[in-house]
């Protein structure tokens, strides 16, 4: 079922939100500042190409005040706007009963997008 949900992904908005963390992360990895930012972005894309049966968790080490900085900057730079196409992509899924599961994807993408720091893909 897993690679059915992410097969139906991919066609109805997950390459476009990988594409959109893609070139999110190759333009913040221009600048040395920028690294860590990109190097993040492009793990979020990985996961918004195959999100279901992946979890995401919280590191078990605090993630300390430098993580929350870069959430803080993340948000500015960049989170914003792909937090925007999270929920946009959310509300027109959730239109029909059959997208509702995947629309409720992007919402949990969305709070991810957020605040990527400090968490781990499992």
């Amino acid at each position: 079922m897993k690679l059915l949900g992410n097969i139906i992904w991919l066609i109805f908005g997950g390459i476009n939100i990988a594409l959109e963390y893609f070139v999110a992360g190759l333009i913040l990895m221009l600048t040395i500042v920028g690294i860590p930012f990109g190097l993040q972005s492009f793990k979020l894309g990985i996961l918004a190409l195959w999100p279901f049966g992946t979890k995401v968790e919280w590191m078990q080490s605090q993630p300390g005040c430098l993580s929350t900085f870069m959430n803080i900057l993340w948000f500015f730079v960049g989170g914003i706007w792909i937090w925007l196409t999270h929920i946009f992509y959310g509300f027109i899924l959730c239109i029909t009963i059959i997208g509702i599961p995947f629309g409720k994807m992007h919402f949990r993408l969305a709070k991810l997008a957020l605040s990527p720091f400090g968490r781990a893909v499992i």
